[in-house]
């Protein structure tokens, strides 16, 4: 499969610069350029995020969707807000929609104060168990031909048939996470699995533990998402001064948000993903080729966080270090969203995929 590039909507135009990335409200006439320009810069793909406040993500996908030519949204979902059968309906729906271009994210949950926002009272383990679950039923609607039942651990019902279908048979499913459960949820069912930038060392250990559980499982690996915040400039010196001006934002910021009020009365953030950015930070604040993880530490790893600092040249390097080790869906979003992804489209792209269109030539060639 090809190299790709993720970035991820955001609909609130906020202020420009770093503080940008934390608003979630909803803007649709910035919705819609931010879509577009994601479009016109040649993006493949773009997560529309969830989180329980922020606004309706199907809706924000469906706006997506039919006001760009050819990216794919990536819907995040988490299983426990929707029974499975609408979901089935409502995705099957959405992709008709986009033209056979939606992909599927599933949430299984990092916080148990998030879940219970919204009513959800599992544990960890047993919202990973559900996940499962709710992808086998998902898949069971969408190819069924005829009336299907299911009496599982967390879902039952009888004789549920839908009469729309995804395009192409079934919604492409992602899976993330850096726990065990994550891992073998999506070994043993994701089409795609997502990471948090990481160095290489723990991001091929961690790709090696997801193919393990499918090759266990008898299942194609899947493909391997690997997200950053990149920082770039036209020298090292000025992407570093930027980084630093972008973390004194993210520090600032985090002194008055919702989450970091919370992670100083409870400890450490819940969930594996962020405790292990957190532990990778402790051994050193740039790792590899231009692994930043400052800002990891200023926002409590609260999501995807780790940066790649310097110019488009060492950035996009940095990036081919990552396929090399598998990792073929490169997710690069930035502190200053907007700004960023047209920066992005315009001077890291083009460099990665003209070495990896050197590297087919050459090795054709051979």
């Amino acid at each position: 499969m090809p190299v790709e590039f993720i970035s991820a909507v955001h609909t609130d135009s906020g202020a420009s610069g770093p503080a940008a990335s934390s608003r979630t409200g909803l803007d649709v006439d910035h919705l819609r350029k931010y879509a577009r320009a994601l479009d016109d810069g040649g993006f493949d793909h773009t997560l529309v995020a969830y989180h329980s406040a922020s606004p309706d993500a199907f809706q924000i996908a469906q706006f997506v969707a039919t006001h760009t030519e050819r990216i794919r949204p990536i819907l995040a979902h988490r299983p426990g807000v929707i029974f499975p059968t609408h979901a089935a309906r409502a995705l099957a729906t959405l992709d008709q929609i986009s033209d056979g271009r939606l992909t599927l994210h599933i949430i299984s949950g990092g916080s148990d104060e998030e879940q219970r926002r919204e009513g959800d009272y599992l544990n960890k383990e047993e919202r990973y168990e559900r996940s499962d679950e709710y992808i086998q039923i998902l898949r069971k609607v969408w190819q069924a031909e005829g009336p299907v039942s299911h009496e599982g651990k967390y879902f039952r019902f009888e004789g549920y048939y839908s009469d729309v279908k995804p395009v192409n048979g079934l919604v492409p499913i992602s899976v993330g996470g850096s726990s065990q459960d994550a891992y073998r949820v999506g070994g043993r069912q994701g089409d795609i699995f997502g990471l948090w930038g990481e160095p290489l060392k723990e991001t091929a250990e961690q790709i090696a533990a997801v193919n393990a559980v499918a090759d266990a499982a008898g299942r194609p690996h899947p493909r391997i998402w690997v997200s950053f915040r990149p920082i770039i400039a036209p020298t090292e010196e000025l992407a570093w001064e930027k980084a630093h001006r972008t973390l004194g934002v993210l520090k600032d910021q985090a002194k008055n948000t919702e989450l970091l009020r919370h992670y100083r009365t409870t400890g450490r953030p819940a969930n594996v993903g962020s405790q292990r950015l957190l532990d990778i930070a402790e051994r050193g604040e740039v790792q590899d080729r231009c692994l930043w993880t400052a800002p990891a530490v200023a926002t409590n790893a609260a999501g995807a966080s780790t940066a790649l600092v310097g110019t488009p040249e060492t950035v996009a390097q940095a990036l081919l270090d990552y396929v090399d080790i598998g990792c073929d869906l490169l997710s690069i979003r930035g502190y200053d969203p907007l700004n960023d992804a047209i920066d992005y489209a315009r001077h890291v792209l083009p460099l990665v995929r003209q070495e990896l269109a050197h590297r087919a030539t050459a090795s054709h060639a051979a």
